[in-house]
């Protein structure tokens, strides 16, 4: 998948789920969209469908400190490359 696939699929995520329309990449989700622990853990579900696997508890740990969507485009794009972590489960 493409960095512009994935951009284009979080934006359509945003959109459909969370209500947010056109953000700027650089947004803090947190301070700009009120994004809360709750969006968090449903966007972490929507990365697992996207990348066809099961995070692990750590992963998910690591997740919960993004803030942009540039930084959620390029935590996926560094778990898609790890070959050995596609498809493994938690």
């Amino acid at each position: 998948m493409t960095r512009d696939e994935i951009t284009a699929r979080l934006l359509t995520i945003f959109a459909e789920q969370f209500e947010i329309e056109n953000p700027d990449m650089d947004d803090d989700l947190r301070e700009v969209y009120e994004f809360d622990s709750i969006d968090a853990i449903e966007l972490l579900r929507e990365i697992e469908v996207m990348l066809q696997t099961q995070l692990t508890r750590e992963e998910k740990k690591m997740a919960m400190e993004i803030s942009t969507i540039n930084d959620i485009v390029d935590y996926i794009m560094a778990r898609a490359a790890d070959p050995g972590r596609q498809g493994a489960t938690a």
